[in-house]
Parts: C-alpha cells; structure tokens; sequence
C-alpha cells in the first residue's frame, strides 16, 4: 500500500514494544499496518502484531522521546540482573517473558535472511544485554534483584559481546548452556584483579 502511514499509524508503531516490537491497537489499526507491510500478526494463539523490519525502519527514524522505561512502567524490558526497585514476577510475568522469547523467534524467522530462528538476529545484536538476557529469563533463570542471588548480564568494551555473572559455578554453566541453545557463543573468563569467573557470550552468525 503506497504513501506514509498516517499520524496515528506513526503513533502505534513509535509505541511498539521496545523489546520485541510487538503492537497494541485496535483491529482495524492492525490490520491497516499489516496491509501497509508494517506489521504481522503471529500464526500461533494470542495472535498478536509485530513490527516487520519495515516498521521497526520507521520507528528508528523516529528520535526517542525519552528514555525507555523499566519493565515497572508498564513496558516489557527483560530482567538484566541488578534492577532497583519492584520487579513484577509470578505467572503475569512468565506469560510476559514467554510472549516475548517468542517474539523474538519470530523475528529471526523475519529478519535472518534464511529464515533461521536458532541463530540471534541483527536486532539482537544492536541490543546485547537485553537480548541476552531475555534468553536467559525466558529459560527460567533467576536474575539477580535485592537480596536473590542470580544471573547479571553487562554490557563490555569489546563489541558484540556480553558479559554474565552468576552466583556459583553450577549456575554460570548452566547460563552457558542456556546461551549457546539460543545461539549463543559463550566462553568461561577469569577477571585478572577479583578472579570472578564470569562469561564473555556473543551472538553466532553462522
């Protein structure tokens, strides 16, 4: 469908999920987006809409408004480890975390150009530490908050790579397994000055 999508069209899509790009909106406005190429709609039950590589085009050339906010205000954001404040957590927050990771295979299916899901896509690698660490709370892992132990992912100097913490031995390797099945490459590091094991992940490209 020819010409720009309409002011309130822009407003939908500006107003994607930051993580997966998944929409909200009436009927006729997603269907308007999906007949625009905008956005899609999930084959699988809720059938919700995301923003195709199209939509996610007209989003970024949007200059952000403000920064994003945390999962508490009402946006999705995954769980780095760390966060300040009331995380919500229970069934709401599996059924959020889950949508999310499935989100996010749809969009490797979308994005990579052959269609693979169990490798990152270029989404992916423009934000590391949230994917990463999406693919770690979407597999059951605890993040660390307040006085739980758990998972930390962080960002570091060198690029396309991840840095993850966790409380033992046991569970750095367990995020290592969990990284590597969602098409991670993770590799056990020692820091020089602590001596805290910790892992050095990035996204695989073949």
């Amino acid at each position: 469908m020819g010409g720009p999508p309409s002011a309130a069209q822009r407003r939908l899509v500006e107003g994607a999920d930051p993580e997966t790009g998944r929409l909200r909106g009436t009927d006729a406005q997603l269907a308007a987006l999906v007949k625009r190429g905008l956005a899609f709609r999930h084959p699988r039950p809720p059938h919700d809409h995301f923003l195709t590589p199209a939509g996610q085009r007209i989003r970024e050339k949007e200059p952000p408004a403000a920064p994003e906010p945390p999962a508490s205000g009402g946006v999705f954001a995954a769980r780095v480890g760390g966060e300040d404040g009331t995380v919500a957590s229970g069934p709401a927050r599996l059924r959020e975390v889950r949508g999310a990771w499935q989100g996010l295979l749809e969009m490797r299916r979308m994005t990579n150009r052959d269609g693979a899901t169990d490798r990152p896509c270029e989404w992916e690698r423009s934000h590391l530490v949230r994917a990463a660490a999406l693919a770690l709370e979407a597999a059951g892992h605890q993040p660390e908050g307040g006085e739980i132990p758990g998972y930390r992912v962080r960002a570091t100097p060198q690029p396309e790579a991840v840095a993850v913490y966790a409380p033992d031995e046991e569970t750095l390797r367990a995020c290592a397994a969990t990284l590597e099945e969602a098409g991670w490459q993770p590799g056990e590091c020692t820091e020089p000055r602590t001596r805290v094991r910790y892992l050095l992940a990035s996204p695989r490209r073949v």
